[in-house]
């Protein structure tokens, strides 16, 4: 098996990381409700979609329920009451800024 293929072990590694990233980043939001929403904007940016915007990303995400994860989604990005530097604070914690 080669370096790049992805086994089952190696997928549950990587949603645990990137689900501990996200509850990191989480942190910085000021309220436990924009966790979720947060969740999913983060995988529809990693979801091989071509529009990176809410709609596309709300179809992904929650096949069954796109209406309603759009309407969260849209809430939650045009609603962005938390710190710009908090966010980028935990987004990169170990990489020192200039």
């Amino acid at each position: 098996m080669g370096d790049r293929e992805w086994t089952a072990d190696r997928m549950g590694v990587s949603e645990a990381r990137f689900a501990a990233y996200v509850e990191q980043l989480g942190t910085a939001l000021g309220h436990a409700d924009r966790q979720e929403p947060l969740h999913d904007y983060c995988l529809g940016l990693l979801m091989p979609i071509e529009r990176k915007s809410v709609e596309p990303m709300a179809a992904v995400t929650a096949p069954a329920q796109v209406a309603a994860k759009h309407q969260s989604l849209l809430h939650f990005v045009g609603n962005a009451p938390w710190s710009d530097a908090a966010m980028l604070a935990k987004s990169l914690p170990s990489r020192k800024r200039g």
